[in-house]
């Protein structure tokens, strides 16, 4: 059984007890009113004849004589008709008149004149009145006895009992009864009327979900959100956050959120775009956040063709990004592998072909030149200036990369790099992205096609210049912003500015404290020039390293 029919019933049920204890008490309260008003109006009208001069008189002289009285004396005499009147007049069973020894002197029954009462008198000849519901010989009833004082003494001589029957005395409470019965049915009905609403209004506050399948949500929506490692932030329609998991916050670098406004929140302007404040759309475009890599996919969401509001989802790819940045570090230097292969292979054919036409003198010779060219490095310039094995065997994987696509990698005179690079995956991915870069840009440029690198360390820092023979950043402006992928093929000025790369780049120089910045822009048969400076990603040699205050007053 749902939830909010069991409600509907458990209020019916706690109405229908309310209006019954209330009809129970009712119906008493009332029986006890009928009760209370018979007895104070048998007391009144008791008092009254008692008090009657006429009733007394006789009442003591009856008393006086020592003997009984004759009912046939009695019959049709003063007291009886007295009696007789107020009971006419009053609705009353009976007005009974007795002596001090307890002979009706009058009674309805005139058969029951000059007998003894046969209920007790002791009380109204001690001087006490008395009320109370007795059956006596003409039913049971709600009576007063009144003690009857002697003309001008304070001396009981007889009592006058009055007595209403309880039929009479009741004869309203059916009306009563009928009263308090529409009233709680009224009572009954509103209450069923308020029970209905207050589940029609729950079903509509909770979209019809039972209060046991929110249990099941809540426990579900705490599983699903700390259990993703995807941020999720979900807004309602006017942008009052409702929900926002630990890894939302973690990117967003923001504390507890629940309960702001989304556009008083401190987010930057493409974030809050892409997260869909005005109107929710997907979004195609990566966006670096701090230090993460992001994309932002934001979707309305109805129920009932309700707007509920918006959900965003914040998926984190940094790892990726920076995974993808370094398989092509490894990519560039698995090609300079395959074409040294290749090289290497052709070499052998013509050595084993000069020995098969038993030139061995020309073998030899051919063999030393070979093995002179092969100590020679691939990159042309000073390589001899950086004796870094890494940043030394990446420079010579990226140069033979970058002659089988036509352009030529040098590597400037100035460079000087002594020391050891303590974090090659980061070193890699910056200097691997800008020469990448820089080789796309010379390649969308008429020759000669060249790339110039120069690197100069000091003590733990390490600063690279990347400059080319292409035709230059056209948008310095919007270099660094965050465009939809890297186009396949370089057509015109789409080279440098496009994708993650360089946001990557400077990036991770600015979690060294380091930076990246174009240095110069090029254009007009000038390539750009970029420069990226990354602190603590060198272990000092033992020159105490170079200058590059050169370098670095060219950052803006």
């Amino acid at each position: 059984m749902r939830f909010s029919t069991q409600l509907l019933l458990w209020q019916l049920a706690s109405v229908i007890a309310v209006v019954g204890v209330c009809t129970a008490v009712f119906t008493w309260l009332g029986v006890q009113q009928l009760r209370a008003e018979a007895e104070s109006a048998s007391l009144s009208i008791a008092r009254t004849v008692a008090a009657d001069g006429d009733v007394r008189a006789l009442v003591a002289r009856y008393s006086a004589d020592p003997g009984t009285p004759a009912a046939d004396a009695l019959r049709g005499g003063d007291l009886e008709t007295l009696a007789a009147g107020v009971e006419r007049s009053t609705g009353a069973l009976f007005v009974v008149i007795t002596d001090d020894h307890g002979i009706r002197l009058a009674h309805p029954d005139p058969a029951r004149l000059g007998e003894e009462v046969s209920t007790s008198y002791a009380d109204a000849l001690a001087g006490r009145e008395n009320v109370a519901w007795e059956s006596g010989t003409l039913g049971e009833s709600a009576r007063a006895k009144v003690p009857v004082y002697g003309p001008g003494t304070t001396t009981p001589v007889g009592e006058v009992s009055v007595g209403f029957a309880r039929a009479s005395v009741f004869d309203d409470l059916p009306p009563l009864l009928i009263g308090v019965g529409v009233a709680a049915l009224l009572a009954l009905g509103i209450g069923a009327l308020v029970a209905f609403f207050v589940r029609r209004r729950l079903e509509r506050l909770t979209l019809g979900v039972q209060p046991e399948e929110l249990a099941a949500l809540v426990q579900n929506q705490a599983a699903v959100l700390d259990g993703a490692g995807e941020g999720v932030v979900a807004y309602t329609v006017d942008g009052h956050i409702t929900v926002a998991n630990t890894a939302a916050r973690r990117l967003l670098g923001l504390g507890d959120i629940v309960g702001r406004g989304i556009r008083d929140l401190d987010l930057p302007a493409d974030l809050v775009a892409a997260m869909g404040v005005e109107s929710a759309r997907d979004a195609d475009a990566p966006i670096v956040l701090g230090d993460h890599v992001v994309f932002v996919d934001a979707r309305r969401v109805s129920r009932a063709g309700r707007d509920l509001g918006v959900v965003v989802v914040i998926r984190d790819r940094t790892d990726v990004v920076r995974l993808s940045e370094r398989l092509e570090s490894v990519a560039t230097m698995t090609n300079a592998l395959r074409a040294q292969r290749h090289e290497f292979a052709n070499r052998l054919h013509v050595a084993a072909g000069l020995i098969d036409a038993r030139r061995v003198t020309d073998a030899r010779a051919y063999l030393d030149e070979v093995l002179e060219v092969s100590r020679a490095s691939p990159a042309e310039g000073d390589v001899a200036g950086v004796d870094e094995p890494f940043l030394r065997s990446l420079l010579e994987a990226l140069s033979v990369d970058a002659a089988e696509r036509g352009v030529r990698l040098h590597v400037g005179e100035r460079s000087l790099v002594l020391g050891q690079v303590a974090a090659p995956e980061d070193v890699a991915t910056v200097l691997g992205n800008l020469v990448d870069n820089a080789i796309r840009a010379a390649i969308a440029a008429p020759e000669p096609r060249w790339v110039d690198v120069e690197l100069l360390d000091d003590g733990d820092t390490l600063v690279v210049t990347v400059a080319d023979s292409g035709g230059g950043v056209a948008d310095a402006a919007s270099l660094f912003d965050r465009l939809p992928g890297v186009p396949d093929v370089v057509v015109g000025d789409d080279v440098h500015g496009h994708g993650i790369g360089l946001p990557l780049a400077r990036d991770i120089a600015r979690r060294f404290g380091g930076d990246l910045w174009l240095v110069e822009p090029g254009g007009g048969g000038s390539g750009a020039v970029f420069t990226a400076r990354m602190p603590r990603t060198m272990a000092a040699g033992a020159s105490g390293g170079v200058s590059y205050e050169q370098a670095e007053g060219d950052a803006p």
